[in-house]
């Protein structure tokens, strides 16, 4: 039985908001035996995954983390929606500040993944990819963290490692990254062989990119007043 079972299970009986005793009633099983399942003491049978996919309305591979999504269906490239659709997704309420944010960030983004796209190198738009979503991953924890009515079982990070492990998991994507774009073979990825592409000024990059150069520029300005770095040449 998959490790992420007990997790998944309990998960979904504290979203549906009820408790231990009354979803055993349900499954038709007792408080304890179903208190072992979702410890992960014993593992269940078949017909019992079954059930509770169908109580909890979950596919089978999402009960066994084999899916993230509840239907258990794999999503392609074409099914994955364009974050400008319009939806309740992308409706901001009340301050513009979300909506000039987010601009300028996937403005950034399309600028950093063309440039990915100059010279593919797989090992390194992982590296990339993965620093970025890690950095998503943990802003929403926060976020989501902050009430605590929200159940952590979502995650199997347990929430006071989360940030750390993130945050180590995210500085070594960094240094992978450089390395291969230096040209080194690390871990048996395959290095970029020629980064010559990457050549840029911020008058070519205004020129490749006419829409969003300017996003990219404010979002090093702005990144640059956080980082609250002060030259010190000259100074004694």
């Amino acid at each position: 039985m998959s490790s992420d079972f007990p997790r998944i299970l309990t998960l979904l009986r504290k979203e549906k908001g009820i408790t231990q005793k009354d979803a055993a009633t349900a499954l038709d099983i007792s408080q304890a035996l179903l208190s072992h399942y979702e410890k992960g003491i014993r593992e269940c049978g078949l017909d019992f995954l079954v059930k509770c996919a169908k109580y909890y309305e979950v596919s089978c591979d999402y009960l066994l983390g084999l899916s993230p999504d509840r239907t258990g269906t794999t999503i392609t490239v074409d099914e994955i929606p364009e974050p400008e659709l319009m939806g309740k997704e992308n409706t901001y309420r009340g301050s513009i500040l979300p909506t000039l944010s987010k601009k300028l960030i996937a403005n950034s983004l399309n600028i950093l993944f063309d440039l990915l796209q100059k010279n593919p190198n797989n090992a390194l738009i992982t590296e990339v990819s993965s620093f970025l979503m890690l950095a998503v991953y943990r802003m929403f924890r926060v976020i989501y963290s902050s009430n605590p009515k929200n159940q952590d079982s979502m995650f199997t990070v347990p929430k006071y490692l989360s940030q750390g492990y993130a945050s180590s998991a995210m500085s070594l994507c960094e240094a992978r990254a450089a390395a291969l774009l230096n040209g080194e073979k690390v871990e048996g990825l395959t290095p970029v062989k020629d980064n010559s592409c990457y050549a840029m000024t911020s008058q070519s990059l205004s020129a490749s990119y006419p829409l969003f150069a300017s996003s990219l520029f404010n979002l090093i300005q702005n990144s640059e007043a956080k980082i609250g770095y002060q030259d010190q040449k000259g100074k004694k």
